[in-house]
Parts: C-alpha cells; sequence; structure tokens
C-alpha cells in the first residue's frame, strides 16, 4: 500500500526479556517512523533504529526517586523531539513516565505484558492497564486477570 501512512512509533523496554520482546515487532519498526526507548546498561542493547536510553531502576534502590525524575525528564525530551502517534511498551518500571506522559500528550498506549506471565500481572502492567488504549496479553490464561485484554498468542 504505496499511500498508507506512516505513523511514528516509539517502542519502549527495559532491558532483558522485555527488550527481546520488543525487537520481535522488528518488522512493525521498520515499515513505520520508529525508534527504540531502552535501558542503560553496562551492555546498552544495540539497535539499527534510532534509540534513547532511560535509568535503569529498581524500586528497592536508594535512589529510585532521583532515577525516576530523570526517566520523568529524559521521557518529556523524547516525546517533544518524537511527537509519537503510539507507544508500544513491553515493560517495566523505567517506561511508566515515558507510557504516562505520552498518553498524556495525545499518543496512544499500546501494551504487551510479558510473555513470562502466565497466572499473574507485573506491577506495570497492572497500572498501565488501567490507561492503554489496546492492552495485549500472551497467554490466554492471562485474561482472567485482565479481562479488556486482547490475546493473539505469544510473539515468539
Amino acid at each position: 500500500m504505496e499511500n498508507e501512512k506512516k505513523l511514528k512509533l516509539v517502542f519502549a523496554a527495559s532491558s532483558g526479556g522485555h527488550y527481546e520482546q520488543l525487537m520481535m515487532l522488528k518488522p512493525l519498526m521498520e515499515k513505520h517512523d520508529s525508534c527504540v526507548v531502552g535501558e542503560a546498561t553496562s551492555y546498552n542493547a544495540k539497535s539499527d533504529i534510532r534509540t534513547y536510553y532511560m535509568h535503569q531502576v529498581n524500586r528497592k534502590e536508594i535512589l529510585f526517586i532521583p532515577k525516576m525524575i530523570g526517566n520523568t525528564i529524559r521521557a518529556i525530551k523524547i516525546l517533544h523531539k518524537e511527537k509519537p502517534d503510539a507507544i508500544i511498551c513491553t515493560g517495566v518500571l523505567a517506561m511508566i513516565p515515558l507510557c504516562l506522559l505520552g498518553k498524556l500528550r495525545g499518543s496512544k498506549l499500546i501494551y504487551i505484558e510479558s510473555f513470562a506471565k502466565v497466572t499473574s500481572a507485573t506491577m506495570s502492567g497492572k497500572l498501565l492497564y488501567k490507561y492503554a488504549d489496546r492492552f495485549y496479553v500472551q497467554w490466554e490464561s492471562m485474561l482472567d486477570i485482565y479481562p479488556n485484554a486482547v490475546y493473539k498468542g505469544g510473539i515468539y
């Protein structure tokens, strides 16, 4: 479809498995004007798609609040520069400011609950379920926890 409008998309995920799940959507990233937001780690996951980094956050660490403030500032800058039509997120905590601020500025929020969650919810999922325009689960059993979610199978 030659005339199909390219969307501005932000793909967001923490490091590790959440990031790997997000990268399963690379064909969608390549189809649209996309960027990736990940966590800054000692090995910074590499992508050939424009990438931004958030602070890695653990809610039990002493620097939790300063890091979340930093991530909020980074989210504001990313959203101002990218102006996404939608944010597609596989979690977790470090991405919450980006997701919520994006939603406030009018971006659609699409959340994909972790493939690892078969019978229980993630904390990020529980929060973002309330705000997501579309919420996907990768296991049918998760519809008991998220009754308004969409089940299409796993992204692997």
